[in-house]
């Protein structure tokens, strides 16, 4: 499906089934708002598939794994390989994302959408637009037309856990200097400045933060990318990861399926895919607060607040495998609880003291 299609088919959450998840809400057997933020979550789920009824008992972790040329200029504190190498660990479910998928009942499709080289496991999928980007600080990352190609793969990858059967996505990502091209790509799009949107990403001395800081700062000078355009400031300084996590937010805003951002990288793409569509937001969970710099900036934006602040910073999807159960618990509350009605009681007394009761 072309890109201008997958948007042209997204529409907000479906507002009569919100409407009638708050009220069974407020029937259940509980003091009136008193499971807070499960109660919303609840809400938003029935928004998203249009039943108040609902699971997200079958749950399917997209990690998407690229490359970034951006690390020719010494941008990151590890190997570029490391990305080739982990994404076999990824795959095999034994890093931290796998571990934590698996205790989360979640299932794991690894794709190479932009590995330099091929990964040596026969798990991942491949998916690969091209191996790696362009070195952005000298060229684009990417052409245009490569990076629509990326957000397509994404929203493919969707279509096809829908049609599996899958109740809800989490997106993670895999690649040595991917926050090098998520902080460039937020200070395209936001006017953050460096100090406020770059970090030291998996690990960085001060001395290689202020050259990170340095290389980007002078990438846009160069570029300059348009902020109100963005798959120029992808296609200029983002990420095949990025891309790729971008198409997998549209296209759960189009299949109608609820959708768990990781970290920052995560909230990057899932930024892209709002500014491209700002429908899209309404199909989005937040999992963690991350502890890189933009991330804050870009969740205010999209409207959302993290299930659960741990003061992580992995990335790889992990967060997201630590948010279903959540998620999961607020489908459960409101699908399995019995109202004041079904348990014969009165319900007379109550009385709702919620200062917020949107």
């Amino acid at each position: 499906m072309e890109l201008d299609k997958i948007i042209g088919g997204i529409t907000l959450a479906d507002e009569t089934a919100m409407v009638r998840a708050a009220a069974r809400n407020d029937d259940l057997l509980k003091p009136l708002g008193s499971l807070g933020r499960l109660e919303k979550m609840a809400v938003r789920m029935a928004g998203i598939t249009g039943q108040v009824y609902n699971r997200a008992e079958k749950r399917c972790l997209i990690v998407l794994a690229a490359d970034n040329g951006i690390c020719a200029e010494g941008i990151a504190g590890t190997p570029q390989d490391m990305t080739r190498w982990h994404i076999a660990n990824i795959a095999g479910g034994v890093s931290g994302v796998g571990v934590l998928a698996r205790y989360a009942h979640a299932d794991l499709k690894v794709v190479d959408i932009g590995i330099k080289g091929d990964p040596e496991c026969a798990l991942v999928l491949p998916r690969k637009i091209r191996s790696g980007t362009a070195n952005f600080a000298r060229e684009p990352a990417m052409s245009r037309q490569e990076a629509t190609d990326a957000i397509l793969v994404g929203a493919e990858l969707v279509r096809e856990a829908k049609e599996e059967g899958y109740e809800i996505l989490g997106t993670g990502e895999m690649g040595i200097g991917n926050t090098s091209s998520t902080s460039a790509c937020v200070m395209a799009l936001t006017g953050l400045s460096a100090e406020e949107a770059v970090g030291k990403g998996g690990g960085l001395t001060d001395e290689g933060l202020a050259h990170k800081k340095e290389v980007i700062r002078a990438a846009l000078a160069f570029h300059k990318p348009d902020p109100e355009d963005p798959l120029d400031v992808l296609s200029k300084v983002g990420g095949l990861d990025i891309a790729g996590l971008t198409g997998c937010f549209l296209g759960a805003a189009h299949y109608r399926l609820p959708i768990v951002i990781d970290g920052a990288i995560s909230a990057l793409a899932a930024l892209m895919a709002f500014r491209l569509s700002p429908a899209s937001a309404d199909f989005m969970f937040a999992s963690h607060r991350s502890e890189e710099p933009s991330y804050g900036k870009i969740i205010r934006e999209l409207g959302l607040a993290p299930c659960i602040d741990l003061d992580m910073r992995l990335g790889e999807g992990t967060g997201c495998a630590l948010a279903f159960p959540i998620i999961g618990a607020a489908c459960s509350m409101l699908s399995d609880m019995h109202t004041f009605e079904q348990a014969k009681l009165d319900q007379s007394y109550r009385i709702d003291i919620r200062e917020d009761r949107s």
